[in-house]
């Protein structure tokens, strides 16, 4: 039976790159490409890093019961939704997978598939250093949304505490403070599995 390593983590605390290069070492894990309303950012395309759809979508799929878990989140530019859809993306009787996303995602994905079929990668960094990664990226966007960016570190505090943490069963988490060091850990732990 398969098993569906999740990375996740605070915004900025180095979670994209870590899910990359953890992709490039193990080729063999199968990916899913998650769903979101919000606008499509600069570099990004549609059905790699997410399928960029409208709310017309989203409740069609709701409609059909193919939605494992959403997260609406109220923003300064209205409501972005995140989801993850039972569309054939999974067969966990044959392959393994690597996600990415957020702790209560990765809860409901353990509600839908089983507490066992999910290994938690939970990556985290000093807060400081998350904020100043969070301003560099945000000042490269054409038209930098700031108040987004301090509604998003603000809100990882509550999503990210220790009791949910614990509630998800996640006991280990791996520093993010030396890139290298922290993949080697998590690299590791994956090759126990498979």
């Amino acid at each position: 039976m398969g098993k569906i390593f999740y990375v996740m983590g605070k915004s900025a605390s180095g979670k994209d790159t870590i899910y990359k290069r953890l992709l490039d070492e193990f080729p063999r894990l199968k990916t899913v490409t998650l769903y979101t309303t919000r606008p499509i950012r600069d570099g990004e395309r549609d059905g790699v890093e997410y399928y960029f759809v409208d709310r017309k979508k989203l409740d069609e799929l709701r409609s059909e019961n193919k939605v494992i878990e959403e997260r609406t989140y109220q923003t300064v530019h209205g409501p972005w939704s995140y989801f993850t859809v039972d569309d054939g993306q999974f067969d966990l009787e044959r392959e393994d997978y690597l996600m990415i996303g957020t702790l209560e995602s990765y809860g409901r994905m353990q509600e839908y598939f089983g507490r066992d079929m999910l290994i938690p990668i939970y990556i985290f960094v000093d807060d400081g250093v998350r904020l100043e990664r969070a301003l560099e990226r945000e000042k490269m966007q054409k038209t930098p949304k700031y108040q987004e960016l301090c509604r998003r570190f603000l809100a990882d505090d509550e999503d990210f505490k220790k009791e949910n943490r614990v509630q998800c069963g996640i006991t280990m988490e791996y520093e993010n403070r030396e890139l290298e060091q922290c993949l080697d850990q998590i690299v590791g732990m994956i090759k126990g599995y498979l």
